[in-house]
């Protein structure tokens, strides 16, 4: 079972202390554990951390915060170079709605494997409100068919320009901008997740 990054980060810190004692230096390090009663990990749960059916909106900033949707930006360009492989959804190899659900997999967020798909998650957005971790909807490669055929993920909004990083059949995983682009003509929509 996948736990969301806030209850792991939760169970890690009532967790056991657990100090490394190292043995050799090519041997790898032992734990010893510091036990805590059952009791004091409730009670300091209790009341260093919003429980969501309590505080939704508190999980929900957590999720879309400004340092979230930059360290998804982040490791979204860590994968920059990654070969386009259809239906790949792994580092070895991306499409672009693959891309994109394994990128927010690792920010806890599910996401389809559909552009299609993708373009009904989350919540519409202007195009001049666009901001940096939202989704960019393109059509497909044929411009005169308006359905989603291709997505990626807004890296920057500057100058009224959106640049997004998103897996190519033509390059892998790679850098575009919409305005002067092929791209500006195959905008569909912005969807925001986070």
């Amino acid at each position: 079972m996948l736990l969301p990054l806030s209850l792991l980060t939760m169970l890690l810190w009532a967790a056991p202390q657990q100090t490394p004692l190292i043995v050799a230096d090519n041997e790898p390090a032992m734990l010893a554990e510091t036990l805590i009663e059952p009791e004091t990990v409730a009670s300091d749960l209790k009341e260093n951390f919003a429980v969501p059916e309590d505080n939704p909106s508190a999980i929900a900033e957590e999720k879309g915060g400004e340092n979230n949707k930059k360290k998804l930006i982040t490791y979204a360009m860590s994968l920059l170079g990654t070969p386009y492989v259809w239906a790949g959804v792994s580092p070895k190899g991306f499409d672009c709605s693959g891309f994109i659900t394994h990128v927010f997999q690792k920010f806890d967020v599910a996401v389809p494997h559909s552009s299609a798909l993708q373009a009904k998650e989350g919540e519409f957005v202007a195009r001049d409100e666009a901001k940096i971790g939202d989704l960019v909807i393109f059509t497909g490669t044929n411009p005169k068919k308006r359905t989603p055929g291709h997505v990626g993920i807004i890296i920057s909004t500057d100058d009224d320009n959106i640049e997004f990083v998103h897996s190519s059949s033509v390059g892998g995983v790679k850098v575009s901008k919409v305005e002067g682009t092929g791209y500006s003509r195959r905008f569909l929509q912005i969807r925001r997740l986070l």
